[in-house]
């Protein structure tokens, strides 16, 4: 005896098995990518910069990987976002990541340092002696 399936169910479990296997391969491609991530950064590219330039990229490139995440994350909130956010997003999030490493690395190399923060005001104005009568330059 024979079973006859009726055409309509088998393509869409066919469809839901295909979207399965895609997902479950884009997946797979994340932790992947993660480890072969020097493949994408030339490793001298960072071989000439000074401190202040390594420094200035070090942030340049930590807004970048923020800004990428957020499209991630954004892609992820659609219908098929997770594909599309594995397909389209992750391989330049993985190359930001690479060039971190490596301009982290250069960093620790050339022994920089980071620059303190600048001040607004360079220092508050001295306060005048005790018993000092007040200025009235600044009162109309």
């Amino acid at each position: 005896m024979s079973v006859r399936i009726p055409r309509c169910r088998s393509s869409r479990a066919a469809a839901a098995i295909a979207l399965l296997a895609l997902a479950a391969g884009a997946s797979g491609c994340a932790q992947i990518g993660d480890s072969l991530s020097p493949a994408f950064v030339d490793p001298a590219k960072y071989e000439l910069y000074d401190c202040k330039q390594l420094e200035t990229e070090r942030k340049n490139l930590v807004s970048r990987a923020k800004d990428q995440e957020a499209l991630m994350n954004k892609a992820q909130t659609g219908v098929g976002g997770t594909v599309v956010s594995e397909m389209v997003y992750r391989n330049e999030l993985i190359s930001i990541r690479a060039q971190q490493k490596l301009a982290e690395e250069s960093w620790r190399s050339g022994k920089c340092h980071e620059t303190p923060p600048e001040t607004a005001s360079a220092a508050p104005p001295p306060a005048p002696p005790p018993g000092a009568k007040p200025s009235r330059s600044g009162l109309r």
